[in-house]
Protein backbone atom coordinates (compact mmCIF):
# COMPACT_ATOMS: atom_id res chain seq x y z
CA UNK A 1 0.00 0.00 0.00
CA UNK A 2 1.24 3.56 -1.04
CA UNK A 3 2.22 5.43 2.32
CA UNK A 4 0.28 9.07 2.85
CA UNK A 5 -2.99 7.58 1.87
CA UNK A 6 -5.93 9.05 3.60
CA UNK A 7 -8.89 6.30 4.15
CA UNK A 8 -11.89 7.10 2.49
CA UNK A 9 -14.31 4.45 3.02
CA UNK A 10 -18.06 4.27 1.78
CA UNK A 11 -20.68 1.69 2.02
CA UNK A 12 -22.10 0.71 -1.29
CA UNK A 13 -25.10 -0.43 -1.18
CA UNK A 14 -27.37 -1.76 -4.21
CA UNK A 15 -31.10 -3.23 -4.70
CA UNK A 16 -30.52 -7.07 -5.10
CA UNK A 17 -34.10 -8.27 -4.89
CA UNK A 18 -34.84 -9.88 -8.11
CA UNK A 19 -31.35 -9.58 -9.85
CA UNK A 20 -28.83 -12.67 -10.70
CA UNK A 21 -25.38 -12.98 -9.24
CA UNK A 22 -24.09 -11.43 -12.39
CA UNK A 23 -26.29 -8.46 -12.16
CA UNK A 24 -25.45 -8.05 -8.67
CA UNK A 25 -21.77 -8.42 -9.60
CA UNK A 26 -22.25 -5.43 -12.31
CA UNK A 27 -24.06 -3.51 -10.25
CA UNK A 28 -21.84 -2.99 -7.15
CA UNK A 29 -19.29 -2.44 -10.06
CA UNK A 30 -21.49 0.10 -11.80
CA UNK A 31 -21.98 1.90 -8.27
CA UNK A 32 -18.61 2.08 -6.96
CA UNK A 33 -17.24 3.69 -10.36
CA UNK A 34 -20.23 6.24 -10.19
CA UNK A 35 -19.38 6.84 -6.61
CA UNK A 36 -15.82 7.79 -6.88
CA UNK A 37 -16.22 10.01 -9.84
CA UNK A 38 -18.80 11.69 -7.58
CA UNK A 39 -16.58 12.50 -4.66
CA UNK A 40 -13.83 13.55 -6.71
CA UNK A 41 -15.80 16.00 -8.81
CA UNK A 42 -17.32 17.47 -5.84
CA UNK A 43 -13.77 17.66 -4.13
CA UNK A 44 -14.52 15.71 -1.47
CA UNK A 45 -11.79 12.99 -2.58
CA UNK A 46 -8.55 13.13 -4.21
CA UNK A 47 -8.12 11.97 -8.08
CA UNK A 48 -5.60 9.91 -6.53
CA UNK A 49 -6.07 6.46 -4.65
CA UNK A 50 -5.18 2.76 -4.35
CA UNK A 51 -8.07 0.23 -5.22
CA UNK A 52 -8.97 -3.37 -3.90
CA UNK A 53 -11.54 -5.49 -5.18
CA UNK A 54 -12.49 -8.43 -3.27
CA UNK A 55 -8.58 -7.73 -1.23
CA UNK A 56 -6.86 -8.00 -5.09
CA UNK A 57 -4.71 -4.37 -5.14
CA UNK A 58 -4.86 -2.82 -8.72
CA UNK A 59 -7.90 -5.05 -9.57
CA UNK A 60 -10.76 -3.57 -12.05
CA UNK A 61 -14.34 -3.05 -10.48
CA UNK A 62 -15.63 -5.35 -12.87
CA UNK A 63 -13.74 -8.12 -10.83
CA UNK A 64 -16.15 -7.68 -8.28
CA UNK A 65 -18.32 -10.93 -6.86
CA UNK A 66 -20.33 -10.34 -4.36
CA UNK A 67 -20.01 -10.66 -0.75
CA UNK A 68 -16.56 -9.33 -1.49
CA UNK A 69 -15.64 -5.59 -1.43
CA UNK A 70 -14.53 -2.84 -3.47
CA UNK A 71 -12.58 -0.08 -1.21
CA UNK A 72 -10.82 3.32 -2.38
CA UNK A 73 -8.01 4.57 -0.52
CA UNK A 74 -7.26 7.69 -1.59
CA UNK A 75 -4.11 9.89 -1.33
CA UNK A 76 -5.83 12.78 0.31
CA UNK A 77 -3.74 14.80 2.27
CA UNK A 78 -2.68 16.73 -0.65
CA UNK A 79 -6.07 17.61 -0.96
CA UNK A 80 -7.60 19.09 2.48
CA UNK A 81 -4.13 20.92 3.09
CA UNK A 82 -4.23 22.53 -0.08
CA UNK A 83 -7.70 23.84 0.14
CA UNK A 84 -6.81 24.38 3.81
CA UNK A 85 -4.11 27.08 2.13
CA UNK A 86 -5.79 28.00 0.07
CA UNK A 87 -8.90 29.57 2.46
CA UNK A 88 -5.78 30.92 4.64
CA UNK A 89 -4.45 33.36 1.64
CA UNK A 90 -7.61 34.25 0.65
CA UNK A 91 -8.47 35.62 3.73
CA UNK A 92 -5.14 37.09 4.05
CA UNK A 93 -4.06 40.97 3.44
CA UNK A 94 -2.60 40.81 -0.19
CA UNK A 95 -0.37 44.06 0.29
CA UNK A 96 3.11 42.54 -0.37
CA UNK A 97 2.24 38.92 -0.39
CA UNK A 98 4.67 38.81 2.54
CA UNK A 99 1.66 37.42 4.70
CA UNK A 100 0.40 35.12 1.92
CA UNK A 101 3.87 33.44 1.99
CA UNK A 102 4.66 32.64 5.47
CA UNK A 103 2.32 29.55 6.44
CA UNK A 104 3.95 26.53 7.41
CA UNK A 105 2.77 22.79 7.53
CA UNK A 106 3.73 20.92 10.01
CA UNK A 107 2.99 17.05 10.10
CA UNK A 108 3.29 15.31 13.93
CA UNK A 109 5.79 18.27 14.29
CA UNK A 110 7.90 18.36 12.06
CA UNK A 111 7.93 21.05 8.46
CA UNK A 112 6.55 18.88 5.26
CA UNK A 113 6.41 20.34 1.71
CA UNK A 114 5.28 17.02 0.05
CA UNK A 115 1.85 16.47 1.22
CA UNK A 116 1.50 13.36 -0.08
CA UNK A 117 4.20 11.76 1.78
CA UNK A 118 2.14 12.51 5.15
CA UNK A 119 0.86 9.43 7.28
CA UNK A 120 -2.87 8.99 7.07
CA UNK A 121 -2.61 8.77 11.06
CA UNK A 122 -0.57 12.22 11.35
CA UNK A 123 -2.09 15.55 12.99
CA UNK A 124 -1.69 18.34 10.56
CA UNK A 125 -1.31 21.91 11.72
CA UNK A 126 -1.04 25.11 9.40
CA UNK A 127 0.19 28.52 10.97
CA UNK A 128 2.14 31.48 9.81
CA UNK A 129 5.35 32.60 10.75
CA UNK A 130 4.94 36.31 10.47
CA UNK A 131 4.67 38.09 14.09
CA UNK A 132 1.70 39.91 13.75
CA UNK A 133 -0.50 37.07 13.04
CA UNK A 134 -1.79 36.82 16.49
CA UNK A 135 -2.98 40.46 16.38
CA UNK A 136 -4.70 40.07 12.63
CA UNK A 137 -6.64 36.80 13.60
CA UNK A 138 -8.00 38.86 17.07
CA UNK A 139 -8.53 41.84 15.44
CA UNK A 140 -5.56 44.08 17.43
CA UNK A 141 -4.51 45.78 14.02
CA UNK A 142 -8.11 46.39 12.50
CA UNK A 143 -10.36 44.37 10.32
CA UNK A 144 -7.48 42.65 8.06
CA UNK A 145 -7.20 39.42 8.19
CA UNK A 146 -9.46 39.30 11.49
CA UNK A 147 -10.61 35.73 12.31
CA UNK A 148 -8.71 34.40 9.01
CA UNK A 149 -7.64 31.12 10.61
CA UNK A 150 -10.96 30.54 12.17
CA UNK A 151 -13.06 30.84 9.48
CA UNK A 152 -11.13 28.72 7.59
CA UNK A 153 -10.77 26.26 9.92
CA UNK A 154 -15.06 26.36 9.67
CA UNK A 155 -14.72 26.13 5.62
CA UNK A 156 -12.69 23.42 5.97
CA UNK A 157 -14.78 21.26 8.36
CA UNK A 158 -17.87 22.00 6.54
CA UNK A 159 -15.90 20.96 2.94
CA UNK A 160 -14.42 17.96 4.55
CA UNK A 161 -17.06 16.79 6.99
CA UNK A 162 -16.75 13.10 8.21
CA UNK A 163 -13.50 12.63 6.43
CA UNK A 164 -11.20 15.07 8.20
CA UNK A 165 -11.60 17.36 10.92
CA UNK A 166 -10.25 21.39 11.04
CA UNK A 167 -10.23 23.22 14.78
CA UNK A 168 -8.42 27.04 15.49
CA UNK A 169 -6.05 27.08 18.13
CA UNK A 170 -3.66 29.36 19.39
CA UNK A 171 -0.46 27.51 19.97
CA UNK A 172 2.67 28.05 21.03
CA UNK A 173 5.88 26.88 18.42
CA UNK A 174 8.64 25.36 19.47
CA UNK A 175 12.07 27.04 18.34
CA UNK A 176 13.80 25.27 15.24
CA UNK A 177 11.12 25.42 12.83
CA UNK A 178 11.52 28.34 11.38
CA UNK A 179 14.56 31.03 12.35
CA UNK A 180 11.15 33.61 12.36
CA UNK A 181 9.73 31.48 15.16
CA UNK A 182 8.62 32.03 18.19
CA UNK A 183 8.63 35.47 18.04
CA UNK A 184 9.53 37.42 21.96
CA UNK A 185 7.35 39.73 23.10
CA UNK A 186 8.72 43.49 24.06
CA UNK A 187 7.06 44.97 26.46
CA UNK A 188 4.03 45.82 24.18
CA UNK A 189 1.85 45.76 27.52
CA UNK A 190 3.81 47.26 29.46
CA UNK A 191 3.70 50.19 27.20
CA UNK A 192 -0.01 49.65 26.32
CA UNK A 193 -1.02 49.85 30.56
CA UNK A 194 1.64 52.74 30.60
CA UNK A 195 -1.27 54.88 28.25
CA UNK A 196 -3.83 53.60 29.42
CA UNK A 197 -2.50 54.84 33.09
CA UNK A 198 -1.89 58.34 31.62
CA UNK A 199 -5.07 58.78 29.89
CA UNK A 200 -7.81 56.45 30.67
CA UNK A 201 -10.26 58.43 29.00
CA UNK A 202 -8.85 58.26 25.33
CA UNK A 203 -9.35 54.09 26.28
CA UNK A 204 -12.80 54.15 27.37
CA UNK A 205 -13.34 51.43 30.36
CA UNK A 206 -10.83 49.19 28.72
CA UNK A 207 -9.71 46.36 31.33
CA UNK A 208 -6.08 45.48 31.29
CA UNK A 209 -5.46 42.01 33.61
CA UNK A 210 -2.26 41.09 34.33
CA UNK A 211 -1.35 38.13 31.55
CA UNK A 212 2.25 36.35 31.81
CA UNK A 213 1.85 35.41 28.25
CA UNK A 214 2.13 38.74 26.86
CA UNK A 215 4.88 39.91 29.35
CA UNK A 216 8.28 40.80 27.86
CA UNK A 217 10.19 38.24 27.30
CA UNK A 218 7.57 35.76 26.60
CA UNK A 219 6.81 33.69 23.30
CA UNK A 220 3.75 34.70 21.38
CA UNK A 221 0.65 32.10 21.06
CA UNK A 222 0.53 31.57 17.11
CA UNK A 223 -3.07 30.98 15.69
CA UNK A 224 -3.12 27.62 14.20
CA UNK A 225 -5.49 25.08 12.15
CA UNK A 226 -5.25 21.60 13.38
CA UNK A 227 -6.58 19.06 11.06
CA UNK A 228 -6.93 15.52 11.73
CA UNK A 229 -8.66 12.37 10.02
CA UNK A 230 -12.13 11.89 11.32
Amino acid sequence: MATGFEFFERDLAVATAGLSPEMINRAVADFARQEVRRVIAEGIASAKYDRYVNGVAGAPEEAYRAPGAIVYEFLNWTLVINAALDELRRRSPRRSGRYQDSFIVLADQHVVTDFSSIPAGAEVIIFNAQPYARKMETGGNGSSGLAHVELSGRAIQRRFSGVFTAKSLFLTVASGIDPRVPYILKGQYARQRAAWLANRAAFGNRKFSRDKRRDAGQPITYPALVINAA
